[in-house]
Protein backbone atom coordinates (compact mmCIF):
# COMPACT_ATOMS: atom_id res chain seq x y z
CA UNK A 1 0.00 0.00 0.00
CA UNK A 2 1.31 3.38 -0.36
CA UNK A 3 -0.20 6.69 0.32
CA UNK A 4 0.03 8.32 -3.34
CA UNK A 5 -3.16 6.58 -4.43
CA UNK A 6 -5.97 7.81 -1.83
CA UNK A 7 -9.86 6.50 -2.74
CA UNK A 8 -13.36 6.76 -1.37
CA UNK A 9 -14.34 3.05 -0.37
CA UNK A 10 -17.81 2.28 0.32
CA UNK A 11 -17.76 -0.63 3.17
CA UNK A 12 -21.52 -1.15 3.73
CA UNK A 13 -24.55 0.88 3.82
CA UNK A 14 -23.91 4.30 4.93
CA UNK A 15 -20.40 3.73 5.50
CA UNK A 16 -18.04 5.79 3.39
CA UNK A 17 -14.21 6.09 4.08
CA UNK A 18 -11.63 7.77 2.65
CA UNK A 19 -8.44 5.40 2.41
CA UNK A 20 -5.41 4.19 0.78
CA UNK A 21 -5.17 1.92 -2.16
CA UNK A 22 -2.24 0.61 -4.11
CA UNK A 23 -1.11 2.29 -7.22
CA UNK A 24 -2.52 0.54 -9.88
CA UNK A 25 -0.09 -1.08 -12.91
CA UNK A 26 -1.12 -0.58 -16.39
CA UNK A 27 -0.93 -4.06 -17.98
CA UNK A 28 -1.38 -4.84 -21.92
CA UNK A 29 -3.75 -2.99 -22.94
CA UNK A 30 -4.50 -0.82 -20.06
CA UNK A 31 -3.26 2.78 -19.08
CA UNK A 32 -3.17 4.31 -15.53
CA UNK A 33 -5.21 7.59 -15.37
CA UNK A 34 -4.25 10.60 -13.07
CA UNK A 35 -7.86 11.05 -12.41
CA UNK A 36 -9.63 14.64 -12.30
CA UNK A 37 -12.97 14.45 -12.22
CA UNK A 38 -15.54 11.76 -11.12
CA UNK A 39 -19.19 12.96 -10.93
CA UNK A 40 -21.85 11.39 -8.29
CA UNK A 41 -24.75 9.20 -10.17
CA UNK A 42 -28.07 8.26 -8.74
CA UNK A 43 -26.51 4.39 -8.82
CA UNK A 44 -23.69 5.83 -6.50
CA UNK A 45 -26.46 7.26 -4.07
CA UNK A 46 -28.17 4.03 -3.87
CA UNK A 47 -25.94 1.94 -3.32
CA UNK A 48 -24.56 4.17 -0.52
CA UNK A 49 -27.86 4.60 1.16
CA UNK A 50 -29.52 1.20 0.26
CA UNK A 51 -26.30 -0.87 -0.41
CA UNK A 52 -27.82 -2.28 -3.56
CA UNK A 53 -29.52 -1.61 -6.75
CA UNK A 54 -32.43 -4.61 -7.76
CA UNK A 55 -29.75 -7.80 -7.76
CA UNK A 56 -26.64 -6.03 -7.73
CA UNK A 57 -25.83 -6.15 -3.93
CA UNK A 58 -22.43 -4.74 -1.82
CA UNK A 59 -21.02 -8.03 -1.23
CA UNK A 60 -17.06 -6.21 0.36
CA UNK A 61 -15.66 -2.76 0.21
CA UNK A 62 -16.00 -1.00 -3.42
CA UNK A 63 -14.13 2.00 -4.58
CA UNK A 64 -17.25 4.29 -6.03
CA UNK A 65 -17.32 6.63 -8.74
CA UNK A 66 -18.11 6.11 -12.73
CA UNK A 67 -18.48 9.34 -14.46
CA UNK A 68 -15.08 9.78 -14.67
CA UNK A 69 -12.42 11.85 -16.37
CA UNK A 70 -8.65 11.95 -16.10
CA UNK A 71 -4.56 12.45 -17.80
CA UNK A 72 -2.97 9.53 -19.15
CA UNK A 73 -0.19 8.72 -16.28
CA UNK A 74 1.45 5.66 -17.67
CA UNK A 75 1.05 3.11 -20.56
CA UNK A 76 0.60 -0.56 -20.56
CA UNK A 77 2.24 -2.72 -23.16
CA UNK A 78 1.05 -2.52 -26.66
CA UNK A 79 -0.61 1.08 -26.46
CA UNK A 80 -0.30 2.84 -29.08
CA UNK A 81 -4.03 5.06 -29.27
CA UNK A 82 -3.24 7.18 -25.87
CA UNK A 83 0.15 8.70 -25.03
CA UNK A 84 1.14 9.82 -21.22
CA UNK A 85 -0.54 13.58 -21.00
CA UNK A 86 -3.44 13.09 -22.93
CA UNK A 87 -6.50 13.71 -21.37
CA UNK A 88 -9.47 11.25 -21.37
CA UNK A 89 -13.13 10.30 -20.51
CA UNK A 90 -12.92 7.19 -19.28
CA UNK A 91 -16.70 4.57 -20.55
CA UNK A 92 -16.77 2.51 -17.66
CA UNK A 93 -18.46 -0.73 -19.10
CA UNK A 94 -15.22 -2.93 -20.17
CA UNK A 95 -16.95 -5.99 -22.36
CA UNK A 96 -15.59 -9.15 -22.58
CA UNK A 97 -14.87 -8.40 -26.72
CA UNK A 98 -15.75 -12.65 -28.07
CA UNK A 99 -19.57 -13.00 -26.96
CA UNK A 100 -22.28 -12.50 -29.79
CA UNK A 101 -23.25 -9.05 -28.45
CA UNK A 102 -19.72 -8.01 -28.64
CA UNK A 103 -19.06 -8.81 -31.82
CA UNK A 104 -22.76 -7.49 -33.54
CA UNK A 105 -21.53 -3.95 -31.30
CA UNK A 106 -24.26 -3.88 -29.05
CA UNK A 107 -21.90 -4.63 -25.81
CA UNK A 108 -23.69 -2.91 -23.56
CA UNK A 109 -25.51 -6.48 -23.75
CA UNK A 110 -22.15 -8.11 -22.44
CA UNK A 111 -23.15 -10.47 -19.70
CA UNK A 112 -19.11 -10.75 -19.07
CA UNK A 113 -18.40 -6.97 -18.69
CA UNK A 114 -16.46 -4.90 -15.93
CA UNK A 115 -18.14 -2.10 -15.12
CA UNK A 116 -16.99 -0.13 -12.60
CA UNK A 117 -20.06 1.18 -10.56
CA UNK A 118 -21.39 -2.09 -10.24
CA UNK A 119 -20.62 -4.68 -7.22
CA UNK A 120 -18.20 -6.45 -7.06
CA UNK A 121 -15.63 -4.23 -9.79
CA UNK A 122 -14.00 -1.29 -8.32
CA UNK A 123 -15.26 1.77 -9.44
CA UNK A 124 -12.77 5.05 -10.36
CA UNK A 125 -13.33 7.54 -7.61
CA UNK A 126 -9.68 7.92 -6.55
CA UNK A 127 -6.28 9.54 -7.44
CA UNK A 128 -5.23 6.78 -9.61
CA UNK A 129 -7.07 4.46 -11.59
CA UNK A 130 -6.25 1.64 -14.74
CA UNK A 131 -8.65 0.84 -17.24
CA UNK A 132 -8.80 -0.19 -20.76
CA UNK A 133 -7.02 1.91 -23.19
CA UNK A 134 -9.37 1.66 -26.00
CA UNK A 135 -12.32 2.59 -23.55
CA UNK A 136 -10.56 5.72 -22.83
CA UNK A 137 -11.97 8.41 -25.38
CA UNK A 138 -9.56 11.10 -25.81
CA UNK A 139 -10.86 14.65 -25.15
CA UNK A 140 -10.24 17.82 -27.69
CA UNK A 141 -8.54 20.45 -26.69
CA UNK A 142 -11.75 22.81 -26.24
CA UNK A 143 -13.91 20.15 -23.88
CA UNK A 144 -12.76 20.85 -20.31
CA UNK A 145 -12.07 17.95 -18.01
CA UNK A 146 -15.18 18.50 -16.10
CA UNK A 147 -16.94 18.22 -19.21
CA UNK A 148 -15.29 14.78 -19.70
CA UNK A 149 -17.19 13.51 -16.73
CA UNK A 150 -20.44 14.62 -18.06
CA UNK A 151 -19.46 12.13 -21.30
CA UNK A 152 -21.20 9.62 -19.39
CA UNK A 153 -24.70 10.45 -18.24
CA UNK A 154 -24.33 12.09 -22.04
CA UNK A 155 -23.71 9.06 -23.56
CA UNK A 156 -26.86 7.79 -21.87
CA UNK A 157 -29.30 10.46 -24.05
CA UNK A 158 -27.42 9.98 -27.34
CA UNK A 159 -28.17 6.09 -26.91
CA UNK A 160 -31.85 6.74 -25.74
CA UNK A 161 -32.28 9.16 -28.60
CA UNK A 162 -30.83 7.07 -30.83
CA UNK A 163 -33.31 4.41 -29.54
CA UNK A 164 -35.81 6.68 -29.88
CA UNK A 165 -35.22 7.28 -33.97
CA UNK A 166 -35.21 11.54 -32.95
CA UNK A 167 -35.24 12.94 -36.13
CA UNK A 168 -35.79 16.61 -37.12
CA UNK A 169 -39.34 18.30 -36.47
CA UNK A 170 -40.57 15.72 -33.97
CA UNK A 171 -42.17 16.76 -31.07
CA UNK A 172 -40.56 14.73 -27.60
CA UNK A 173 -41.88 14.30 -24.52
CA UNK A 174 -39.45 14.01 -21.53
CA UNK A 175 -40.63 12.57 -18.29
CA UNK A 176 -38.35 13.84 -15.22
CA UNK A 177 -35.77 16.76 -15.09
CA UNK A 178 -33.16 15.02 -13.16
CA UNK A 179 -29.39 14.98 -14.61
CA UNK A 180 -30.45 11.79 -17.13
CA UNK A 181 -33.75 13.91 -17.93
CA UNK A 182 -31.52 16.93 -18.68
CA UNK A 183 -28.98 15.27 -20.88
CA UNK A 184 -32.13 13.83 -22.85
CA UNK A 185 -33.61 16.90 -23.62
CA UNK A 186 -30.14 18.39 -24.56
CA UNK A 187 -29.77 15.55 -27.02
CA UNK A 188 -33.35 15.65 -28.65
CA UNK A 189 -32.62 19.38 -29.02
CA UNK A 190 -29.26 18.66 -30.97
CA UNK A 191 -31.14 15.76 -33.26
CA UNK A 192 -33.29 17.89 -34.70
CA UNK A 193 -36.81 17.77 -31.76
CA UNK A 194 -38.34 21.00 -32.60
CA UNK A 195 -40.78 21.11 -29.36
CA UNK A 196 -39.85 19.56 -26.33
CA UNK A 197 -41.94 19.23 -23.26
CA UNK A 198 -40.09 18.32 -20.08
CA UNK A 199 -41.94 17.15 -16.71
CA UNK A 200 -41.62 16.94 -12.74
CA UNK A 201 -42.44 17.10 -9.35
CA UNK A 202 -40.26 19.99 -9.09
CA UNK A 203 -40.49 23.52 -10.06
CA UNK A 204 -36.90 24.29 -9.58
CA UNK A 205 -36.06 21.79 -12.20
CA UNK A 206 -38.01 22.68 -14.44
CA UNK A 207 -36.18 26.24 -14.32
CA UNK A 208 -33.16 24.64 -15.27
CA UNK A 209 -34.62 22.39 -18.36
CA UNK A 210 -36.71 25.46 -19.56
CA UNK A 211 -33.59 27.13 -19.33
CA UNK A 212 -31.80 24.37 -21.38
CA UNK A 213 -33.99 24.65 -24.18
CA UNK A 214 -37.50 23.04 -23.65
CA UNK A 215 -40.25 24.92 -24.97
CA UNK A 216 -42.25 23.24 -22.67
CA UNK A 217 -42.52 22.36 -19.07
CA UNK A 218 -44.97 20.49 -16.55
CA UNK A 219 -45.60 20.21 -13.33
CA UNK A 220 -46.49 16.78 -12.13
CA UNK A 221 -49.10 17.65 -8.86
CA UNK A 222 -51.55 14.93 -10.05
CA UNK A 223 -51.53 11.02 -10.36
CA UNK A 224 -54.18 11.13 -13.28
CA UNK A 225 -51.81 9.65 -16.05
CA UNK A 226 -54.78 10.21 -18.84
CA UNK A 227 -55.44 13.76 -17.66
CA UNK A 228 -51.51 14.89 -17.44
CA UNK A 229 -51.39 13.62 -20.85
CA UNK A 230 -54.27 15.92 -21.94
CA UNK A 231 -52.21 18.71 -20.07
CA UNK A 232 -48.95 17.52 -22.54
CA UNK A 233 -51.20 17.72 -25.68
CA UNK A 234 -52.54 21.29 -24.33
CA UNK A 235 -48.86 22.69 -24.83
CA UNK A 236 -48.10 20.75 -27.93
CA UNK A 237 -51.08 23.22 -29.14
CA UNK A 238 -53.76 19.90 -29.33
CA UNK A 239 -50.74 17.38 -30.83
CA UNK A 240 -49.48 14.36 -28.94
CA UNK A 241 -45.94 13.77 -28.94
CA UNK A 242 -43.95 11.89 -31.46
CA UNK A 243 -41.49 10.53 -28.61
CA UNK A 244 -41.76 10.22 -25.01
CA UNK A 245 -38.64 9.20 -22.98
CA UNK A 246 -39.45 8.42 -19.42
CA UNK A 247 -36.45 9.03 -17.67
CA UNK A 248 -37.81 8.55 -13.73
CA UNK A 249 -38.76 5.13 -13.74
CA UNK A 250 -42.16 5.85 -11.88
CA UNK A 251 -45.19 3.39 -12.46
CA UNK A 252 -47.55 6.66 -12.89
CA UNK A 253 -44.44 9.13 -15.05
CA UNK A 254 -44.78 5.65 -17.25
CA UNK A 255 -48.26 5.32 -17.66
CA UNK A 256 -48.55 9.36 -18.29
CA UNK A 257 -45.57 8.64 -20.97
CA UNK A 258 -47.87 5.54 -22.75
CA UNK A 259 -51.25 7.75 -22.64
CA UNK A 260 -49.18 10.73 -23.93
CA UNK A 261 -47.33 9.39 -26.95
CA UNK A 262 -49.58 10.47 -30.84
CA UNK A 263 -50.81 6.69 -32.28
CA UNK A 264 -47.61 5.39 -33.85
CA UNK A 265 -45.46 6.70 -31.63
CA UNK A 266 -42.38 5.59 -29.32
CA UNK A 267 -41.78 5.39 -25.93
CA UNK A 268 -38.28 4.81 -24.64
CA UNK A 269 -37.58 3.42 -20.89
CA UNK A 270 -34.52 5.35 -19.35
CA UNK A 271 -34.98 5.25 -15.50
CA UNK A 272 -35.20 2.06 -13.45
CA UNK A 273 -38.08 1.74 -10.67
CA UNK A 274 -40.00 -0.86 -9.49
CA UNK A 275 -39.77 -4.42 -11.15
CA UNK A 276 -42.80 -4.50 -12.13
CA UNK A 277 -45.26 -1.99 -12.77
CA UNK A 278 -49.35 -1.30 -13.80
CA UNK A 279 -48.83 0.20 -17.27
CA UNK A 280 -52.05 0.29 -19.61
CA UNK A 281 -50.56 -2.11 -22.12
CA UNK A 282 -53.90 -2.64 -23.81
CA UNK A 283 -53.92 1.33 -24.62
CA UNK A 284 -50.24 1.05 -26.20
CA UNK A 285 -51.29 -1.79 -27.67
CA UNK A 286 -54.22 -0.55 -29.87
CA UNK A 287 -52.58 2.57 -30.74
CA UNK A 288 -49.20 0.66 -31.81
CA UNK A 289 -47.36 2.80 -29.18
CA UNK A 290 -43.53 1.22 -29.25
CA UNK A 291 -41.89 0.75 -26.12
CA UNK A 292 -38.53 0.34 -25.97
CA UNK A 293 -35.54 0.26 -23.01
CA UNK A 294 -32.20 0.83 -23.02
CA UNK A 295 -29.20 -0.46 -21.08
CA UNK A 296 -26.12 1.86 -20.19
CA UNK A 297 -24.98 2.51 -23.99
CA UNK A 298 -22.66 1.01 -26.40
CA UNK A 299 -20.43 2.79 -29.04
CA UNK A 300 -22.34 6.61 -27.71
CA UNK A 301 -19.12 8.51 -26.32
CA UNK A 302 -17.28 9.68 -29.55
CA UNK A 303 -20.87 11.36 -30.50
CA UNK A 304 -21.52 12.54 -27.00
CA UNK A 305 -17.50 14.11 -27.22
CA UNK A 306 -18.68 15.46 -30.84
CA UNK A 307 -21.62 16.86 -29.74
CA UNK A 308 -19.74 19.26 -26.92
CA UNK A 309 -16.99 19.94 -29.12
CA UNK A 310 -18.90 21.47 -31.92
CA UNK A 311 -21.16 23.39 -29.24
CA UNK A 312 -24.49 21.57 -30.08
CA UNK A 313 -24.84 20.45 -26.34
CA UNK A 314 -23.71 22.73 -23.45
CA UNK A 315 -23.13 20.25 -20.15
CA UNK A 316 -21.79 22.85 -18.34
CA UNK A 317 -25.02 24.42 -16.67
CA UNK A 318 -25.93 20.94 -14.92
CA UNK A 319 -22.79 21.45 -12.93
CA UNK A 320 -23.95 23.20 -9.83
CA UNK A 321 -21.41 21.66 -7.21
CA UNK A 322 -18.11 21.33 -6.45
CA UNK A 323 -15.99 18.99 -3.68
CA UNK A 324 -12.44 17.83 -3.56
CA UNK A 325 -11.97 14.53 -2.80
CA UNK A 326 -11.67 14.61 0.85
CA UNK A 327 -15.16 16.17 0.46
CA UNK A 328 -16.35 13.12 -0.66
CA UNK A 329 -19.14 12.33 2.24
CA UNK A 330 -19.96 15.61 2.33
CA UNK A 331 -20.25 15.21 -1.57
CA UNK A 332 -22.78 12.25 -1.81
CA UNK A 333 -24.75 14.07 1.17
CA UNK A 334 -24.96 16.98 -0.91
CA UNK A 335 -26.49 14.51 -3.66
CA UNK A 336 -28.47 12.37 -2.12
CA UNK A 337 -30.26 15.20 -0.09
CA UNK A 338 -30.21 18.13 -3.57
CA UNK A 339 -29.50 20.58 -1.26
CA UNK A 340 -28.41 23.77 -2.64
CA UNK A 341 -30.46 22.66 -5.49
CA UNK A 342 -27.92 20.32 -6.90
CA UNK A 343 -28.25 18.40 -9.64
CA UNK A 344 -25.10 16.99 -11.00
CA UNK A 345 -22.36 16.94 -7.94
CA UNK A 346 -18.50 16.51 -9.38
CA UNK A 347 -15.76 15.41 -6.68
CA UNK A 348 -11.82 16.56 -7.79
CA UNK A 349 -9.88 14.11 -7.07
CA UNK A 350 -6.59 15.94 -7.64
CA UNK A 351 -4.64 17.30 -4.75
CA UNK A 352 -6.03 20.44 -3.17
Amino acid sequence: MVADNLGVVLHEKNDVRMEALPMPQAGAGEVVVAMDTVGICGSDVSYVTKGRIGDFVLRKPMVLGHEASGVVHALGEGVTSLEVGDRVAIEPGVPCRRCEHCKHGTYNLCADVFFCATPPDDDNLCRFYKHAADFCHRLPASVLLEEGALMEPLSVGVHACRRAGITAGQRVLVCGAGPIGLVNLLVARAMGATEVVVTDISAGRLELAARLGAQHTLLVDSKDAEALAGRVAELLGGRQPDVTIECSGAEASIRLGIFAARSGGMMVLVGLGPAEVTVPIVNAAVREVDIRGIFGYANCYPAAIQLVEAGLVDVKPLITHRFHLEQSVQAFETARTGAGGAVKVLIKCGEQ
